[in-house]
Formats: structure tokens, C-alpha cells, sequence
């Protein structure tokens, strides 16, 4: 029998266009002397999520670069609901839920062992042509490309 508490994932999932996970075990250089993890790792544990959704849809960082754009964050919040320790493994839950101007994905960071809800968060990124250096109003037909498998469903 399983030590694993079952997930119970929030309403954005259902909503998602595109869900991705990743597990991350909290070091101890990520927590606090109460072995209690440091609110603002909370933002590279869903760099790390964010990165893991953008492989599996062939268009991370790098290869946003080569199609000649960066995509930098311009909104990102996060929402404490209970705090992670010192080795918990935890489960992050990426779900794409906007692309079409902007991608907006939100996040859920569960306890992995308890299934207890941590955080809930959300990003913004918009696409900025690297050689004018101006924003988009729309997203390039490359991201467009990218995720037609699954929003074409």
C-alpha cells in the first residue's frame, strides 16, 4: 500500500489546456531554521514547473530564443495556503490556461506524502521580438505551432 495521499487537483485543471508535473524534494538550503521553506523558493520551484511544461510542448527558453523572441515574466502571484519542509517532496501542477496574447499558467504545489494543497500561483509572460524589442500583441504563430496538438483536440 501506498504512503501517498490522493491529489485532489482545483477546478483550473479541469479549464487547462495543457497540464504538466513535476516533483521536486525540498533541500535544505531552501528552508528556514524551523526547517519551514523560504516563501520566495516558492518562485523557483514554478520556474522549474514552468520549464518542465515548456520541454513537453517543444518551446522552451532556448528555443524561444532561436524563433526570435524572449518571453519574460510580467505577472506572477503566489498564494500561501501551508508550507513545505525540509525533504517533503512535493508535486507541482502547471496548467496552461491562456496563450492566444499572453501565456498564463497557474500552479498548484501540493505536499506529495499528505496530498495538502501548499500554493496556488499564476504567471504571465508576453512575447517580445528580441531584434525591436517590442511586445506582442499577439502570440507568434511558432508558439501557435507548438501547441496546435493540444488546443486542436
Amino acid at each position: 500500500m501506498s504512503d501517498k495521499k490522493e491529489i485532489k487537483l482545483g477546478k483550473k485543471a479541469s479549464k487547462a489546456l495543457f497540464t504538466s508535473f513535476t516533483d521536486i524534494k525540498v533541500p535544505f538550503y531552501d528552508v528556514d531554521s524551523m526547517q519551514i521553506v523560504w516563501h520566495g523558493n516558492y518562485l523557483k520551484y514554478i520556474e522549474q514547473a514552468r520549464c518542465q511544461l515548456l520541454d513537453e510542448i517543444g518551446y522552451n527558453y532556448f528555443e524561444m530564443e532561436e524563433s526570435g523572441f524572449f518571453w519574460p515574466i510580467v505577472d506572477v502571484r503566489l498564494k500561501y495556503v501551508s508550507s513545505a519542509r525540509f525533504s517533503n517532496v512535493i508535486r507541482v501542477y502547471t496548467y496552461l490556461m491562456e496563450y492566444e496574447s499572453r501565456l498564463k499558467l497557474d500552479y498548484e504545489i501540493f505536499n506529495l506524502a499528505s496530498g495538502k494543497l501548499l500554493n496556488k500561483s499564476h504567471s504571465i509572460q508576453v512575447a517580445v521580438e528580441i531584434t525591436s524589442e517590442e511586445m506582442q500583441f499577439e502570440s507568434p504563430q511558432i508558439l501557435l505551432d507548438k501547441l496546435s496538438p493540444y488546443i486542436n483536440r
